[in-house]
Order: C-alpha cells, then structure tokens, then sequence
C-alpha cells in the first residue's frame, strides 16, 4: 500500500441540531488548507445527485472552495485524474459502491489518493468505502455491486453512525456491538473501527488519529471491544491490521 494517503474519515455528514458538515467544518478547512481550491464531489450514495451536489457545492462554497461533482462530468475517470481533492458523499453505501464499479473509479481513485497523495474526504457512506469491504455498513442491499470490496485506502473497516446499547430499550434485534461481533465470527476478518456520529479519523500517511467530541470504539477479532476518546493515536491500525491481498 502506498503511504502518501491523507484521509478525514466522518462517520456522519450532519450531526443533531446542526446544518450539513457544521460540525466538521473546522476540521475539513484544516485537513484542505489553503493549496487545495476545488473539490471533486462524489454524491453516487443518493438517488438526487443534482440537489445533492448542490447542497455540498453550498456548504463548501461558504467555506472557500469550489465544489465540481463528478456526475456532470462526461469523462468521471478523467474527473478524477484531475481532481485536486475528492470528498464521497453518504447514502446508500452499496448504491454508492456499484457506481464506483460501473464507472471504472476504484484504481483511478486508489492511485491518485495513495500514490499521488491528493485529500480525500468521506462522509457516512464515503467513510465506509475508504476502507477494506462495506461489510459493517448499516445500510440495505438495494443494489448489488459486483464485490464487496472497497478502496482500500485504509487495511480495516469502519462502521460509521456507531450506535451504543441503549440499556432501556425492549429491541429484541442485534445491536450494532452484536452485528460486528458476528462478522468477526469470521476468519480472516480485519479490525472494525465504529465512529460515533460526531467523530472523525484523520489518516496521514501512516498516522491515524482519533477527532471529534463521541469517542469511537474498536473491535478486533477475538478481543473484547475498547472504548477510545478524542485524541487516541490509532496508527498501529495502518501496520497491524488485516493485511490486504
């Protein structure tokens, strides 16, 4: 795997009582800087890629960067090799995972974010394909993409919008804690990362660390699950975890 990855990984684009990606906003200004001046949106996760593309050109706008969405691109390939920066959007993670495939993007997306080093961006459903498999998404099958294998910029998985056991609650289905500890009755299963809305992972080449306000906690095959607060240096995940083929 190549090492000039810059990643923000988020596990949710709009937190309660706020507007889209206000809670981040500080972060995302930080990780782009002043060198990158347009973003290339991916908003394939949702049915309304136009007014999603707007609502992120808006947000971006007001933040000082130009925002072009790959999906009015006649060329997405070329979009993408000449992307300065890319953000993936949240919806439906497979939806979003078959459009990479469809359009041919995973290698285009993996050289340019691994060996060219340019920022990338994912949000929710965008965070889940930055990694190993959309295995611990939490979203419905509503299409197939021809694997399950994601982008790989990072060797785990994520599961975005971390859910805690709600101790009062009389649900009789899994917990998002039971779900995971079911994939990892799995061999050969990689570390799962869950991100509590409202936290962030910043991976910079090979450091990982911990941002946001929830905590997140981590789940490894054959271990009892750890509770991790803002700040946590996460990079032994990057040289430790599941090793891809």
């Amino acid at each position: 795997m190549g090492n000039r990855r810059r990643l923000l990984l988020i596990s949710n684009s709009t937190r309660y009582g706020g507007g889209y990606l206000d809670h981040c906003q500080e972060q995302i200004k930080t990780f782009l800087g002043a060198q990158v001046r347009k973003i290339l949106f991916v908003p394939y996760a949702l049915h309304d890629q136009a007014a999603y593309a707007t609502l992120a050109r808006e947000k971006l706008e007001s933040l000082g960067y130009g925002l072009d969405s790959i999906h009015e691109s006649s060329d997405p390939r070329e979009a993408v090799k000449k992307a300065e920066a890319i953000f993936i959007g949240g919806g439906n993670t497979f939806r979003l995972l078959k459009a990479l495939y469809d359009n041919d993007l995973i290698r285009p997306i993996r050289k340019r974010v691994l060996e060219d080093g340019i920022p990338y961006i994912g949000s929710s459903a965008g965070t889940n394909v930055a990694t190993i498999s959309i295995n611990t998404t939490n979203d419905m099958p509503i299409v197939y993409p021809p694997s399950l294998t994601a982008l790989q910029l990072v060797p785990f998985n994520i599961n975005p919008h971390y859910l805690d056991p709600d101790v009062n609650s009389t649900h009789m289905g899994e917990t998002r804690e039971k779900r995971i500890m079911q994939y990892h009755e799995e061999p050969d299963t990689p570390p799962v990362l869950g991100l509590r809305e409202g936290s962030l992972l910043l991976v910079e080449e090979n450091k990982a660390t911990l941002q946001g306000e929830t905590g997140a906690r981590l789940f490894v095959r054959g271990s009892a699950p750890t509770e991790h607060e803002h700040g946590t240096d996460f990079s032994f995940l990057l040289t430790e975890g599941f090793k891809i083929v």
